[in-house]
């Protein structure tokens, strides 16, 4: 079949755009672009159809449709020639069924979606696989394009840089001086991209990036870009899938820049317009207290919201004060009912020690979506018999002096309530022997 996409102004314009254009925002009324699709050519196949097609591509060796994202290129892509797509077999990734965390809430059916186990260790690969191979496919049709570029806080740099390098495009990235952790830092750099450290904070970052991206020879990255959001939307697709195709009751993100909120809802609306699903969930966004610009017009119920400047914050991810997609992620906590709550740093760290003590491993992030998770058991609007999705943005490995500081505390101040520091003994048999018994005894 002949199925399409094409931008089109979110703020109710007519107004549309091919893909292949290098646009971002409406020329006629200034507002942010997003991918429609040809509906009613999608629903020619019927939803049995589309479930079957799905898992027979899923996790296969046909490239590129073994990809989480690919193998449901018709609902995210279907513009781009199969022969420049960028796949590193993105999506796929695990629901690790937090049985013991969940234990210890009162919930039967908890689910933490690993989303940080892929190729650079976060969630952006979904949506920069598309992005990047439709810079390849701009450049095949015209040539005009020299970079690509994004502004980071560590994860979207380290993803850009990769799939770029695996094309032979240039990639450019601006970071915020020493607000990322070594390990993101070194990403961008090992994968050969130009790589900008600059004195400010993300958004100064942002701003100067959405300035260069004026310029037609640079294509921008950012999820200002709605492209990576197609691929992002995947996420709801394939947690559905590996539920065989049963919708969950809350689905909890953490939310920085807030692409990632509105492309889970783009997912489900895609998926309940095409009758793969029949119902939506609620949607929760997390925000650390230190950078909640989003918790706070929610607390307005959202009348009002006012960019603010973001402070210091171990989610560095997401200290973001001036979200771009802000209006998208409004709009969609709305259709879904959804809320949005904040964690304080003790909180968020308290969250990611007390679930790694039952088998996960987890980035701040991921740390604010879990204590947002607690307090919503707490106050009963999470029920013992919900199924709940807590999405894993990024890998944990990539945060240890995250990891490191929470259990090697200042002596003299309170320690973290899940404090395992290392203790130090002479290497001798019976002191061992008394310690290892004083602690299975305790």
């Amino acid at each position: 079949m002949n199925y399409k996409a094409w931008f089109q102004c979110s703020d109710g314009c007519d107004e549309t755009y091919p893909l292949t254009e290098v646009i971002y925002r409406c020329k006629k009324c200034g507002g942010l672009l997003e991918v429609q699709h040809d509906i009613d050519v999608l629903k020619q196949r019927s939803a049995a159809d589309w479930k079957s097609l799905f898992e027979h591509r899923y996790m296969r060796t046909q490239y590129p449709y073994g990809s989480g994202v690919w193998g449901k290129k018709e609902l995210v892509c279907p513009n781009i020639n199969d022969d420049n797509i960028i796949s590193m077999y993105e999506g796929g990734t695990n629901l690790f069924w937090a049985e013991r965390f969940g234990a210890q809430l009162g919930l039967s059916d908890l689910w933490i979606k690993q989303c940080g186990n892929s190729h650079t260790g976060s969630f952006k690969d979904l949506g920069m696989t598309v992005l990047v191979s439709m810079v390849k496919q701009i450049m095949a049709e015209s040539g005009d394009l020299r970079a690509v570029m994004c502004a980071s806080t560590g994860d979207t740099s380290a993803s850009l840089a990769a799939y770029a390098s695996a094309a032979g495009i240039p990639a450019i990235i601006l970071l915020p001086k020493e607000k990322v952790t070594r390990e993101q830092l070194i990403q961008p750099i090992a994968n050969g991209a130009l790589t900008l450290s600059l004195e400010t904070d993300f958004d100064g970052c942002m701003e100067i990036v959405q300035k260069l991206s004026a310029r037609k020879d640079f294509y921008l990255a950012n999820s200002i870009n709605s492209i990576r959001i197609e691929g992002q939307k995947t996420i709801s697709i394939e947690i559905v899938q590996q539920f065989n195709w049963e919708v969950p009751d809350w689905i909890i993100i953490p939310g920085g820049n807030l692409g990632n909120v509105s492309a889970l809802g783009l997912g489900f609306l895609m998926m309940l317009e095409l009758g793969i699903i029949d119902k939506l969930p609620r949607i929760a966004c997390a925000q650390a207290e230190r950078a909640n610009p989003l918790y706070r017009s929610y607390q307005t119920g959202f009348t009002e919201f006012h960019a603010i400047t973001a402070q210091s914050t171990q989610a560095t991810a997401i200290q973001i004060g001036n979200p771009v997609s802000i209006h998208r992620a409004i709009r969609t906590l709305r259709r879904f009912d959804g809320i949005v709550d904040q964690a304080t740093e003790v909180e968020l760290a308290n969250a990611a020690a007390r679930a790694d003590r039952t088998g996960l491993f987890n980035c701040p992030h991921t740390g604010v979506a879990l204590a947002v998770l607690i307090k919503m058991v707490e106050r009963k609007q999470i029920l013992p018999d919900d199924r709940v999705i807590v999405i894993s943005t990024a890998n944990g490995l990539k945060f240890p002096d995250f990891k490191v500081a929470y259990h090697n505390f200042t002596p003299g101040e309170p320690p973290p309530r899940y404090l395992n520091a290392p203790i130090e003994l002479e290497a001798d048999y019976e002191g061992v022997l008394k310690q290892i018994s004083a602690h299975l005894d305790a």
